[in-house]
């Protein structure tokens, strides 16, 4: 079966879904402790969260870029997520979407922004489907921060030993490792 080209794939339960932000130590380490961002973490910044842990690897470099060191996999509460996703708008003008290229400037007020691009596979390499960012300003931010946290967790040892097995080419060994990421839907 193939999936939809633009379909939110997460690892999720009933309450929760887990998205993907890399960090420099001095974000990352105080948010662990605290079970939440803290010290050096701007809310004044727009802030992109990630379901797909694939595009998480592709985004840090598997946790090598410059200030991505660490990867945090952020459980939030699904209510929180599908608030977003209602108070989004997309980043770049549709016309399937948008009446025009006014319409999508006005939804552009909008504190959340959607981005669809090219899922990844364990080389990283783009795959014809696609997976969504979103980015979270304003309001959000503080809601995302404050509100839909419920833990986070340094998943950054876990990467890099991902990444050796596929470096390794023990592509079925990483793969197990993966995160089991399936459709999501929003509430309604």
């Amino acid at each position: 079966m193939t999936s939809p080209p633009r379909q939110i794939r997460a690892l999720h339960d009933d309450q929760t879904i887990t998205v993907y932000q890399a960090y420099a130590p001095e974000i990352a380490e105080p948010a662990v402790a605290a079970g939440r961002f803290t010290a050096g973490f701007h809310r004044d910044r727009m802030t992109w969260i990630k379901p797909s842990f694939l595009w998480m690897m592709y985004r840090c470099g598997w946790a090598a870029k410059p200030g991505q060191e660490r990867v945090l996999a952020i459980r939030i509460r699904r209510e929180g997520f599908d608030w977003a996703l209602a108070n989004s708008a997309l980043s770049s003008y549709d016309p399937a979407v948008h009446a025009d290229r006014d319409a999508w400037q006005r939804s552009l007020r909008a504190p959340v922004r959607i981005q669809w691009d090219p899922e990844r596979d364990l080389h990283l390499r783009p795959l014809a489907a696609r997976t969504i960012q979103i980015g979270l300003s304003g309001v959000a931010v503080h809601r995302y921060v404050d509100e839909w946290i419920v833990g986070l967790d340094d998943i950054t040892a876990e990467c890099q030993a991902i990444q050796e097995l596929v470096r390794a080419g023990s592509l079925d060994l990483a793969t197990q490792r993966l995160p089991v990421e399936t459709p999501y839907e929003p509430a309604r």
